[in-house]
């Protein structure tokens, strides 16, 4: 009721307590929620949202859910809207990785519910990784380092991602497919 466990999660009926984010993992959530909703939810392509519940079952959906930092339905999107969760996996969904969470732990429950495109944003050391849904599995569409600053083109929002270098820390460059907007986060 005081909202200190929002950010918990039920896997499989088994309660599991998430580590609040810090401020930078905060900040990155709300501005790729700002993005997103620019480039999908105001130019009409569907909704955007900063963590809902996503589950695999209509009946007793507390518990199993998981929490993306960023979720993105489309239109045509096949999950369904049941007011405190989703049934079924959101087009396009965003987790920021926090010391001691268990982001890459759900990328198998995130293709079981239908999720079609993951990026992962990883702080420690810095990289993006692109996830796309094939055969049932979220499978690794690119990766983008310091080292290693590929685009990472998605096929479900009309952006590209990017890792750059920069003074203090690693930054992400986003850029529209229209070719007219970008963003350095």
């Amino acid at each position: 009721i005081a909202g200190s466990d929002r950010w918990d999660e039920a896997w499989e009926g088994v309660y599991i307590l998430m580590p609040l984010p810090n401020d930078e993992h905060q900040d990155l959530v709300g501005d790729l929620t700002a993005i997103l909703k620019t480039s999908v939810q105001w130019a009409g392509l569907g909704l955007v949202r900063p963590g809902v519940n996503i589950s695999d079952r209509l009946d007793e959906w507390a518990k199993n859910y998981r929490c993306p930092d960023v979720v993105v339905f489309l239109k045509t999107t096949q999950a369904e809207n049941h007011d405190t969760f989703w049934y079924g996996g959101p087009d396009f969904a965003v987790e920021v990785v926090s010391p001691h969470d268990h982001s890459r732990e759900k990328l198998k429950f995130y293709a079981s519910v239908g999720t079609r495109e993951l990026l992962l944003i990883d702080r420690e050391p810095w990289s993006l990784e692109l996830f796309r849904l094939s055969d049932g599995e979220l499978k690794p569409a690119g990766s983008s380092t310091v080292e290693s600053a590929a685009e990472l083109r998605s096929e479900v929002v009309p952006l590209s991602f990017a890792l750059t270098t920069a003074d203090k820390r690693s930054q992400i460059e986003i850029r529209h497919h229209d070719g007219q907007q970008s963003w350095t986060l």
